[in-house]
């Protein structure tokens, strides 16, 4: 299924300008450097090709002619592109000149047996750099030792508008070659097309995969003879076209390492997600934003108003079950199929750890069941503090199971998108894990209680609301409202100086063992309370009581769904506290 969609999805991207998809025979490389020459070889100057807009320079995405560079001892020099050890016969901090030596002769052979066969001035300009130059040279430039480590280059003639390897006639040249079929090529029939075609024997790497090898990472390939069957080595064993090996692997590395690759990929833990649909929409940004951090859902100054007006009505609509903008099942995308692909690295190859496959219709609904499960009353923002984000990410609900986002479970990543994308239960170890933090740190907030209540309504069929439930009777919920009342009132009591206050001191065992602890808050409490004035103390007295009514006992313990319960009736209360009560005009 993977392949065939990637090879469907070239077709698309092809077309959209946004993404500069390659045509075969050509692939996008990352060039940061430009050897400049004048007509008759000599050099002009190596400049900077990087793009220095913003905090640091970032290499420029070009069409060249081939594919991408291969990994290993071999010696492949390109065409008009390479490393700077095989156009220039240099490289900073070089510890093998010998190589370096035999890179740059391939690299100048290669370009002089074409000279006459491609025929065109500004090659043989390169040529004739190319028989002239002296690598030691290239130890006075400051700009191969900066640039040259982290991309490629290619050559320019003084005065031309495009590279060489832009100049429309070369790329005619290099398509006439490269689109004749090698009369050694294996014939066999495609996987995926279902064509009589020539068999890659290789298929190209695929890059942008958090932690893969940086010169890219094999989806599809066998390298064992324990993976090979009826006398088919490496890629033959599983046959796929030249032709749709090339497609495939070019639409994926679009989406990863693409100029558009922000609007498709994102890494969570050791995962890197892609999502895209069979045509654009605008689903393809609102998901994005959902899956990573969920301010800049509503708060990226980088996009217009427009864009982030459609995006909060997006999910706005999601939640609330609406059809959001012509997006819903009876519009016209209801029927438009999403993918949702899940990578991982493993030594040079890619790992496929999920891969997903529905109508948008269903993406929304489910979409908008997951807002509801979660959904809780955020705080508004205060002083220098942000508000809450109306629509958490799932970035943001991952960060709440460790102390940093680097030491995430790496299993539950995956587990929470089936859950969201499939309509599933969600895991347990999410559940478990936020309980841990909140025991570590006693901090109740606001991202982490939309996790356990998401847990609760649809795991367990709690029927939590967003906001305070006065009606609640049960005593989970109950003595997690009496725990924040508590509080307050010892904070109310004491001028809210106070370095730490019960939170800090007895949440964990408030929350496990009531029975235990309770008792003596509440002796506490009094104190506490006598220290209040007038209305303000009636008025305290009357909630604990009312709350008081309805737990006729401290339970001895509570297991982790009751201290869930307990987290969220603590929450519910506090934000009960510093929500101003609505009024009528008589009143």
């Amino acid at each position: 299924m993977l392949l065939s969609a990637l090879n469907e999805l070239y077709g698309r991207l092809a077309e959209d300008e946004r993404y500069a998809i390659a045509q075969p025979g050509f692939s996008l490389q990352k060039i940061t450097f430009r050897v400049v020459i004048h007509p008759d070889g000599r050099l002009h100057a190596i400049e900077d090709a990087r793009d220095h807009d913003g905090k640091r320079p970032k290499p420029r995405q070009m069409l060249v002619p081939g594919g991408a560079k291969p990994s290993g001892p071999g010696i492949n020099p390109n065409l008009l592109w390479d490393q700077s050890r095989y156009m220039l016969g240099f490289t900073p901090d070089d510890s093998n000149p010998e190589r370096t030596a035999e890179c740059f002769d391939a690299f100048r052979r290669r370009h002089t047996d074409l000279e006459a066969e491609v025929g065109l001035p500004a090659f043989s300009s390169v040529c004739r750099f190319l028989e002239q130059w002296k690598p030691e040279d290239g130890g006075q430039s400051d700009v191969l030792a900066d640039a040259a480590t982290t991309g490629f280059g290619v050559f320019s003639v003084l005065g031309a508008a495009r590279a060489v390897h832009q100049l429309p006639e070369l790329g005619s040249w290099w398509t006439a070659k490269e689109g004749g079929t090698d009369p050694d090529a294996l014939i066999g029939q495609c996987l995926v097309s279902g064509a009589r075609a020539p068999v890659a024997r290789t298929h190209d790497k695929i890059r942008g995969v958090a932690g893969a090898q940086g010169a890219g990472a094999a989806l599809v390939g066998f390298n064992d003879a324990a993976y090979e069957s009826h006398g088919l080595s490496q890629s033959f064993n599983a046959p796929v076209s030249e032709e749709v090996a090339f497609r495939y692997a070019t639409a994926l590395n679009a989406l990863l390492d693409g100029p558009a690759r922000d609007r498709h990929r994102l890494t969570l833990g050791d995962t890197t997600v892609v999502f895209w649909t069979g045509r654009p929409t605008p689903a393809e940004d609102a998901f994005m934003a959902f899956l990573g951090k969920g301010g800049r859902i509503v708060d990226d100054k980088t996009q217009d108003d427009a864009v982030l007006a459609s995006r909060k009505g997006f999910l706005e609509a999601l939640r609330r079950g609406r059809s959001a903008g012509g997006m819903g099942e009876s519009g016209p995308e209801g029927r438009v199929p999403f993918y949702l692909l899940g990578l991982s690295p493993n030594g040079g190859r890619v790992s496929q750890r999920f891969i997903y496959r529905d109508t948008l219709s269903t993406l929304y609904e489910r979409l908008g069941a997951h807002f509801r499960d979660i959904g809780l009353e955020p705080s508004p923002p205060r002083g220098k503090r942000k508000g809450d984000p109306e629509f958490p990410s799932l970035r943001d609900l991952l960060e709440q199971t460790a102390r940093e986002p680097k030491n995430i479970p790496p299993l539950i990543e995956g587990a929470l998108i089936h859950s969201i994308v499939e309509g599933a239960r969600y895991p347990y170890a999410l559940f478990a894990a936020v309980i841990r933090r909140i025991h570590a740190d006693r901090r109740v907030d606001y991202l982490r209680c939309c996790v356990l209540k998401g847990y609760l309504n649809r795991n367990l069929n709690k029927g939590l609301l967003m906001a305070l439930d006065d009606s609640r009777s049960d005593p989970p919920y109950l003595l997690g409202r009496l725990f924040a009342a508590l509080e307050k009132t010892q904070e109310d009591a004491l001028g809210g100086t106070l370095n730490k206050t019960i939170r800090d001191s007895f949440y964990s065992s408030a929350s496990a063992t009531p029975g235990v602890v309770f008792p003596r808050l509440l002796r506490t409490y009094q104190h506490h309370l006598s220290k209040l004035q007038g209305g303000h103390r009636v008025n305290r007295e009357r909630l604990i009581q009312a709350i008081l009514s309805g737990a006729e006992n401290f339970p001895r313990s509570f297991d982790l769904s009751e201290q869930g319960a307990f987290a969220i009736g603590y929450y519910h209360q506090r934000q009960a506290f510093f929500t101003p009560s609505k009024t009528s005009e008589n009143d």
